[in-house]
């Protein structure tokens, strides 16, 4: 679930900024949070194993 979300996020963060060009500081948050929800994807992953 949370990788998909990750995945999620940082297609819409390569789509806004590399097409649409956006030069807002918001856009980077998509790419944070879809780092975040890869972190903890790993860390959980580890944990149940």
């Amino acid at each position: 679930m949370l990788l998909t979300i990750a995945i999620i996020l940082a297609v819409l963060w390569a789509l806004g900024f590399l097409a649409f060009h956006i030069a807002s500081g918001l856009i980077h948050l998509l790419l944070i949070i879809a780092v975040i929800a890869l972190v903890v994807h790993f860390v959980k992953g580890r944990r149940a194993g």
